[in-house]
């Protein structure tokens, strides 16, 4: 690809950004990389009744946290700033001016009354009332009014928007990048309001200004935006500016069901829709976020990545790297692609078993200093070694490892009664004995020693081995015993073996 790369992520700051943004900003992310070019970031705050004041920066912040950040936005490289819509405000109403100089456009008068009454006429008469070719001239605009009346309304400062006068009698021919040619009759189109009575443009219009204007190459987005691909590229050919190319992605579905993957779905089903953590400043509600519920970001992202796009083999891990090399937009889907919370955790489990025991421990230490825990971290380095196969967070690890750093203080009931019998406090105390001769306290001599006893006296293995377990974790669960019992040392082991035999018999 020979010519300049721009593309675009144009959320509107509304609300915490979803996860199915989260995924059209990084496949915006790894194309513009794949082919040495731009990632521009603009905020589409037109639309200022639903403007939240804190959204725009929890957008930033959910890239940088998946290491997706914009090239150039606000306050970033601004070279074709500003990049917050409603500061281009006085920019719009040139190019609504225009249109309607071409012909493209026209006023429009009617009040909101006089269309709901148009609407519920129809609706009588089993119709759909559709503001275009077959009735513009017979409705209040500057297409039926002559230019007197025209002049007259707006000096007396009669409310009036801009509509786009959508061609009749044509069939368009679009290239969508992702789904090839599609077809559209343009007498089914609408003629949709670009200019509000506000002074703010609608997004049809503010988009393919600052588009044009921002050079941007590629329109990679949502289906959701399919429906407008007809206006967009009629717009281009009336302001006769090249039109870029455009690709919309597939929708991220629902695990359980039909439709689109929503906060309800998340809520219900007990999984985040948002990368980060999101309070609302009017309600107060928090809404959960990927982060805070101890996903890694690469493991979120490389989810992400494989909804709605496959490399064409097996693999399913992936680098940052990796994605940009492989990512092609010729092998997105059309179809939808359906989240699934499992495979999502999975992921993360793959991220947590690739990283170092020293990486992990670092992590774990800050929950150990919630349990008000202080030790050393070359011995919080062994004990991840130890247990971090079984964990998908690292917040797992407190319950796989908790008796690497305290004394059990309870004992499973079920384990108890099971492995606890009449005969085990006298094994458990020869079995300290034991313990106490031994001088190399290492897993490995440990084991010798103690299965040396065990053959020795003839008696099965699960008669010692569970009840010490149990002794030394409170449970029948964690790694290799002998590691345990060489991690907490000899002096702690005794302990332990004799404070079960105090509480349990």
């Amino acid at each position: 690809m020979t010519e300049n790369v721009r593309v675009r992520f144009a959320p509107s700051p509304t609300g915490p950004l979803h996860m199915g943004g989260v995924r059209t900003a990084l496949f915006n992310y790894l194309f513009a990389k794949k082919h040495n070019g731009t990632f521009v970031l603009r905020i589409e705050d037109t639309d200022q009744t639903r403007y939240v004041a804190n959204a725009e920066q929890y957008i930033i912040d959910s890239l940088d946290w998946c290491q997706i950040p914009f090239d150039e936005g606000p306050g970033r490289n601004e070279k074709f700033g500003p990049y917050r819509q409603s500061e281009r405000k006085e920019l719009y109403k040139k190019y609504a001016d225009e249109l309607i100089a071409k012909g493209w456009a026209y006023y429009a008068f009617d009040t909101a009354e006089e269309l709901t009454a148009h609407r519920n006429d129809h609706e009588e008469k089993g119709k759909t009332f559709i503001y275009n070719w077959h009735n513009r001239e017979k409705l209040q605009n500057s297409l039926s009014l002559s230019s007197e009346e025209v002049t007259a309304k707006i000096a007396a400062g009669e409310k009036f928007v801009v509509r786009f006068k959508s061609p009749k009698d044509e069939v368009l021919v679009l290239q969508d990048e992702i789904r090839g040619e599609i077809k559209i009759d343009t007498n089914l189109l609408d003629d949709k309001v670009l200019f509000k009575s506000d002074g703010m443009p609608t997004y049809h219009l503010a988009n393919i200004v600052d588009d044009h204007l921002m050079e941007i190459s590629h329109v990679i987005r949502g289906e959701e935006w399919l429906p407008s691909l007809a206006l967009h590229v009629l717009l281009y050919r009336a302001f006769d500016w090249t039109a870029p190319k455009f690709a919309h992605l597939p929708l991220i579905l629902k695990p359980v069901g039909k439709g689109k993957l929503s906060k309800r779905d998340g809520d219900k089903l007990g999984f985040p829709v948002f990368p980060l953590e999101y309070t609302n400043e009017t309600s107060g509600d928090v809404s959960r976020g990927y982060k805070e519920d101890g996903y890694f970001a690469e493991a979120f992202v490389n989810m992400l990545s494989l909804l709605g796009w496959n490399p064409g083999t097996e693999q399913e891990l992936f680098s940052l790297e990796e994605l940009i090399q492989s990512f092609d937009l010729q092998r997105v889907s059309k179809s939808g692609a359906k989240f699934s919370p499992e495979k999502t955790q999975w992921f993360n489990q793959q991220y947590l078993q690739k990283k170092s025991d020293k990486e992990l421990a670092d992590l774990y230490l800050a929950i150990l200093a919630d349990h008000t825990i202080e030790t050393d971290s070359t011995y919080v380095e062994k004990v991840v070694g130890l247990v971090k196969e079984r964990a998908t967070f690292v917040a797992d690890f407190w319950d796989l490892s908790n008796f690497f750093f305290v004394n059990p203080s309870e004992y499973d009931p079920k384990a108890s009664k099971k492995q606890w019998k009449e005969g085990t406090p006298d094994l458990m105390k020869e079995l300290v004995t034991v313990i106490e001769g031994i001088e190399d306290f290492s897993s490995e001599n440990t084991e010798t020693k103690v299965k040396e006893w065990i053959t020795a006296k003839e008696i099965g293995f699960g008669k010692v081995m569970q009840p010490l377990r149990l002794s030394l974790v409170g449970a029948l669960k964690g790694p290799h015993l002998f590691d345990i019992m060489a991690m907490i040392g000899k002096q702690a082991t005794i302990n332990r073996i004799n404070n079960a035999i105090t509480t349990l018999s």
